[in-house]
């Protein structure tokens, strides 16, 4: 099991991957950095590995399943993932893993937006996306997340093999914390100085379609993580809208007793059911909820169980090196 792991996911960032990789080994030469790449058409492998990563590759198209392979084949105490594309600055990866590893973080959020990352950043749909996702979660999830969408981030292992990656692109970060958010782990945040992609480097974030994803994932998962808010509120307009047009059908019986617009009735009774079986609905499925948040804590805990364990066999592997490199040099000492 590694000490501290450095994930970088990367497609096509030749002209940056080098400079990333010496970087975060300069910043933490104890990390063992990994780069896995996602079908590059340039050299981005072949630079990775000559700056010395280990170089693994994820034919599946999308940062979600590059996230999903990195999550299932890295063991380590703490990770780190961040772009390929240097602008995030390796500087911050110490204080990102001591708050994992001495602070007890689950998940640690490099935070661009309290810093440099509305002058660097050179497009302004993305200025306003950042901030309307960041606003529409934090107002949804009653929390208090100051850069959803960044790249840069810590883990713990607990958090990294109890996570259940669902995204296949670049909405993974947003389904990364609404589940840290929802599942009640320790998140903190660290500020760094981002700085915008070098001259020549192209994004692959396109700004609508991607947009639109993470807003559609933010739906889901608002619909998913608080079905009884959602179902709820869906309650509520039906049966207002019922109510509504209920009213004048009611007043013309108390004046004439009888109900010349039957059809309207008919429609507001169905509003009025579909009411309720929303409502219902929101209550079954938060108990499922609740149920899933009691097996996630023993999930948790088997993980942890699991932590444990492999941290006393990399204990015992390490005393039995030790003892073979004594009794080798005693051997040699009783030759001479």
């Amino acid at each position: 099991m590694d000490e501290i792991a450095v994930l970088i996911p990367c497609y096509n960032e030749e002209q940056t991957i080098e400079k990333v990789v010496r970087d975060w080994k300069r910043v933490l030469p104890e990390a063992q950095i990994y780069v896995y790449d996602n079908n590059s058409t340039d050299h981005t492998a072949d630079l990775a590995r000559q700056a010395g990563a280990v170089v693994r590759a994820e034919y599946c198209q999308g940062k979600g399943n590059v996230v999903r392979r990195m999550f299932r084949e890295i063991d380590a105490k703490c990770y780190i993932m961040v772009d390929g594309d240097d602008t995030y600055p390796a500087e911050a990866g110490r204080d990102m893993a001591e708050a994992v590893l001495c602070r007890q973080a689950d998940m640690v959020v490099g935070d661009r937006l309290s810093s440099t990352y509305f002058a660097e950043n050179k497009r302004p749909f993305h200025n306003f996306g950042n901030s309307l996702v960041r606003g529409c979660i934090n107002h949804l999830f009653k929390s208090d997340v100051r850069d959803i969408m960044t790249g840069c981030r810590a883990f713990s292992f607990l958090f990294v093999k109890t996570f259940p990656v669902l995204s296949k692109g670049f909405e993974i970060e947003t389904e990364m914390t609404i589940h840290a958010v929802d599942k009640n782990m320790s998140m903190t945040n660290v500020i760094l100085d981002y700085r915008d992609r070098p001259e020549g480097s192209q994004s692959k974030l396109n700004t609508f379609s991607d947009g639109m994803k993470v807003l559609r994932t933010i739906f889901r998962l608002y619909r998913d993580y608080q079905p009884m808010h959602f179902f709820g509120a869906a309650g509520g307009i039906l049966l207002l809208l019922a109510g509504v047009f209920f009213l004048p059908v009611l007043e013309e019986y108390v004046e004439t007793g009888l109900v010349p617009n039957f059809p309207t009735l008919i429609v507001c009774g169905f509003c009025a059911m579909a009411a309720f079986l929303s409502l219902f609905s929101g209550l079954i499925l938060q108990s499922l909820m609740q149920k899933d948040k009691q097996a996630f804590e023993f999930r948790l805990q088997l993980a942890d169980g699991e932590y444990k364990r492999r941290l006393a066999l990399g204990e015992r592997e390490r005393e039995g090196n030790w003892e073979k490199t004594g009794d080798k040099e005693r051997e040699d000492e009783n030759q001479k």
